[in-house]
């Protein structure tokens, strides 16, 4: 979990007071759209509202967390199945749970991505974090010999973000099949 300011470290009750309402909101936006309440939000973490507005001022400072903490989850997600399974493999699954990803999350992904200004800090934290974690999977990938030396990070983010669009609108049959042809692709 991400704090609002890394460099600056927080308390133990403020920062579990930090993630609860970040969780608590990441529900509610997915539920009832980012117009729900902070009041809401806030009453459903457990927490008054001052502790919410002390962590999170405006509404767009909630939103620009809840983005954060999604895109940081996706990009940890990378890193964590590179010490799990062997790196051809990581990718694979890594770029299946994009898939998801995109799929499921499709609705607040946007909503959230609208409004966090494309060139904040909080989009270029974004941005950065997840290349880094698919240029780091693709690296390992190309090292073991079993993706193509000329596949980037961002081809990875491209082509994951492409099929999760497509597979909005098919079976699930049709997306295995399209996440398989996309991966026959990428192979040396």
């Amino acid at each position: 979990m991400v704090t609002a300011d890394p460099d600056r470290p927080m308390r133990a009750d403020a920062r579990r007071n930090y993630e609860r309402i970040v969780a608590v909101a990441k529900q509610a936006f997915t539920a009832d759209g980012v117009d729900v309440p902070a009041d809401d939000i806030a009453k459903r973490a457990g927490v008054g509202a001052g502790t919410l507005y002390r962590h999170f001022p405006t509404r767009d400072k909630l939103i620009e967390a809840v983005y954060r903490d999604e895109i940081d989850g996706l990009a940890q997600q990378a890193y964590d199945l590179l010490e799990e399974l062997p790196p051809g493999k990581a990718l694979e699954t890594w770029l299946a749970t994009h898939v998801v990803y995109v799929v499921e999350k499709h609705g607040l992904a946007m909503t959230l991505k609208a409004s966090v200004d494309a060139g904040s800090e909080v989009f270029g934290w974004c941005q950065s974090r997840l290349r880094a974690a698919s240029d780091t999977i693709v690296k390992a990938a190309q090292d073991e010999g079993v993706i193509r030396p000329d596949v980037t990070g961002v081809d990875i983010l491209r082509l994951g973000h492409g099929v999760g669009s497509a597979a909005s609108k098919a079976s699930r049959e049709d997306t295995e099949r399209l996440l398989a042809i996309v991966l026959d692709g990428l192979r040396v």
